[in-house]
């Protein structure tokens, strides 16, 4: 049974403490998920993808992504499950051809190489186009019942745009940094079907199931202060206000999250986001200040910690309690994603001291 079937559970999911820090209400403890929790580091994430034979069969086949989603949840005391997916997956269901090569990350078959190519796209219906997710979503709603909340997501639509000129990751980005000096026109075009799509895909999410959702702006920090306002957060703030208009805008909050993006975090808070993601090139204590009341701030822990020993990870964690400070508003997380090489054990770790030692910040 889905959380939404009954009105007594859709206020227990509420309450879950995830959703109350990201909407800054008390809570007991400081909730921790971690970006790519479900990943290469499980051993039977890694078991899974070898019987699947491609990373792609496990996105697009909805009981293994459901599968692999719910793995980490299996195994830690997380606050929350993210969708497995891929950020790739506008673009893919656009026409563009995506693979992936082992070790040399995505790549497109069919670049965007000219104006025709970008006139040539549609906005994907999600409940054709990418009915593999929303399925996922389902799946693991129905699997969670009422414990944990499901993060969905989405690339942001300068992201997206990156890999679909630039064909593949791993590069300079110069072709679509080239862009916005030479073809500005052109790339706002793309860069508004993108934001539609993005829009029509996380609506789609949201009424599937997914109780908070997220918007990754891996590339943003590339740009230069004015090129990031134009380019990235211009298309940001438009997917904020159509997701906060209507009648579900209230029912999942939505997270923010700029790699690199520590210029400009009072910008992204005044896009009407509830939580900002913060890589760990930012003091995150500071970054309270800067934004004050105006949205949760979710990490930030530098992933690099998770190769210490458990005592240090500890003290790492400790740290970073300290410097948020007291009161609610806060998710733990890392300043982004989990790498292939980590020892599950340290991910407990992590987990457990959060829970232990926020405890002191709630009281």
């Amino acid at each position: 049974m889905s959380l939404t079937d009954t009105e007594g559970e859709s206020v227990a999911m509420a309450n879950h403490r995830l959703l109350k820090a990201l909407r800054r209400e008390q809570v007991d403890r400081t909730p921790i998920w971690i970006m790519r929790q479900a990943g290469r580091y499980l051993p039977e994430y890694r078991a899974l993808r070898q019987r699947a034979g491609s990373f792609l069969t496990l996105c697009k086949t909805p009981e293994l992504a459901c599968e692999i989603t719910l793995q980490p949840v299996q195994r830690f005391a997380l606050d929350a499950a993210i969708l497995f997916s891929d950020i790739l997956t506008i673009p893919d269901a656009m026409g563009l051809g995506l693979s992936f090569a082992e070790g040399e990350g995505p790549c497109f078959e069919r670049p965007l190489r000219s104006r025709a190519d970008i006139e040539r796209l549609r906005v994907p219906d999600p409940a054709s186009d990418l009915s593999y997710v929303l399925d996922t979503v389902k799946l693991v709603r129905a699997a969670l019942g009422e414990r944990l909340p499901l993060i969905g997501f989405s690339g942001s639509p300068w992201t997206l745009a990156a890999y679909m000129v630039e064909g593949r990751g791993g590069t300079n980005f110069s072709r679509i940094k080239g862009m916005t000096f030479d073809a500005p026109k052109d790339l706002h075009q793309l860069l508004g079907l993108l934001a539609k799509s993005v829009i029509a895909y996380l609506s789609a999410q949201r009424a599937s199931g997914a109780q908070a959702l997220m918007i990754f702006d891996t590339w943003g920090g590339i740009l230069s202060e004015h090129g990031y306002r134009e380019f990235s957060l211009a298309y940001m703030k438009m997917i904020v206000e159509a997701l906060r208009s209507g009648e579900e805008a209230a029912s999942a909050p939505l997270i923010l999250f700029t790699k690199g993006g520590g210029n400009w975090l009072e910008a992204m808070a005044d896009s009407g986001c509830d939580a900002l993601g913060l890589d760990w090139t930012v003091d995150i204590g500071r970054a309270r200040s800067r934004v004050g009341h105006r949205c949760a701030l979710q990490g930030n822990m530098d992933p690099a910690v998770l190769g210490a020993r458990p005592e240090r990870i500890r003290e790492e964690v400790a740290l970073l309690l300290q410097q948020y400070g007291y009161g609610s508003g806060h998710v733990f997380n890392l300043g982004h994603g989990i790498t292939p090489e980590i020892d599950p054990a340290k991910v407990a770790a992590v987990v457990d001291a959060v829970h232990e030692l926020s405890e002191a910040y709630h009281r």
